[in-house]
């Protein structure tokens, strides 16, 4: 879906499980790729296929219902049915699939006993455990305008998430579902949590409500952030400073 995924996996040699992640991506990909015209998403947004369709799996219901639910605790700001999508309809689930994917991988990596391990999905991090010499994690967010600079680096054991939306990577794709227009005040916004799927959605409205965004943030109960705006100011909450290597 336009993105790279990078697997570490401290405490396990087997191969076979990064090839049973590998061969899950690829499945969604194939199922929630908006840049594939036969997948069940674009056939959604066509409207060839109803969400009600047999051929519609579990899956895209789950992920459906959670959209729905983001959209109505946001008052639409996470609307995935009004925004302009790279199969020219207005369905894009992106914001919520990417993560949620990701964790997915996550839990089965959990569930085969692996404890310490980092999946990286274009700067989206699901991470468990620690690292490779028994610390927790640091994880550098890119600078929003220095692609060769890091604005910060964060520290964490895991299970833990770090998810940021930006303009950097695919230009102005950030717009308000509800005016259409492009979202102009951040650089970036950045959301640190227990689950990925959460935190990439999250740090999309977080994005979309400017920096007052925090206060709501500050409401999801386990998960904090920090903006950066247009003139540089990094703006974070103090539960995110927590997580701010020194």
């Amino acid at each position: 879906m336009g993105t790279t995924v990078s697997i570490d996996i401290v405490d396990s040699h087997d191969r076979s499980l990064v090839d049973e992640l590998v061969a899950w991506l690829h499945e969604v990909d194939e199922v929630f790729s908006p840049y594939k015209d036969d997948s069940i998403i674009s056939r959604l947004g066509y409207g060839t296929l109803a969400p009600t369709d047999a051929v519609v799996g579990d899956d895209v219901r789950e992920v459906l219902q959670r959209c729905g639910e983001l959209c109505e605790a946001t008052d639409g700001l996470f609307d995935v049915w009004s925004l302009p999508s790279p199969n020219g309809t207005s369905f894009d689930p992106c914001g919520y699939v990417k993560g949620w994917s990701v964790q997915r991988a996550a839990t089965l990596l959990a569930d085969h006993g692996v404890v310490d391990f980092c999946l990286n999905a274009g700067g989206d991090v699901a991470l468990g455990g620690c690292n490779h010499d028994g610390a927790p994690w640091r994880v550098g967010v890119r600078h929003p305008t220095d692609p060769q600079a890091v604005a910060f680096v964060l520290e964490g054991i895991g299970p833990l998430a770090v998810a940021t939306s930006a303009s950097y990577e695919r230009g102005g794709h950030i717009v308000d579902p509800r005016s259409g227009r492009e979202c102009t005040e951040l650089a970036s916004a950045t959301v640190v949590g227990p689950d990925l799927a959460e935190a990439d959605a999250y740090a999309t409205v977080l994005y979309l409500m400017g920096a007052d965004g925090l206060y709501w943030l500050a409401e999801q109960h386990g998960y904090t952030g920090a903006v950066i705006t247009r003139d540089g100011q990094l703006i974070a909450a103090d539960a995110f400073n927590a997580y701010r290597a020194g």
